[in-house]
């Protein structure tokens, strides 16, 4: 199993958006500041906002590209306030 992940912080108002087949060991190494050159070493106050679960890393990564390709705050709160939506950007994914 592979997960989709947003996390956000309040101090730089920025989400993270990632994947990881898993999601509490990552979550911890962003927290603890495990790798060196992460964006996440901007923030002490990252929180889990939305995890999903995927298929395979394939489609994980398929969704955190698109996601990311967005560069919305609009379209992440969207995201995260309705999950189903992410069923409907796979739903249209060509093959």
């Amino acid at each position: 199993m592979h997960y989709l992940y947003i996390l956000y912080s309040d101090s730089s108002q920025k989400f993270y958006i990632g994947e990881t087949n898993n999601i509490e060991e990552r979550i911890l190494k962003h927290q603890n500041h495990s790798y060196q050159n992460s964006f996440t070493k901007i923030a002490n106050d990252w929180r889990v906002l939305l995890t999903f679960d995927c298929l395979n890393r394939e489609e994980a990564i398929y969704l955190e590209k698109f996601i990311k390709r967005m560069k919305s705050k609009t379209f992440n709160n969207k995201i995260i306030t309705d999950p189903s939506i992410i069923k409907d950007i796979l739903s249209k994914r060509k093959s």
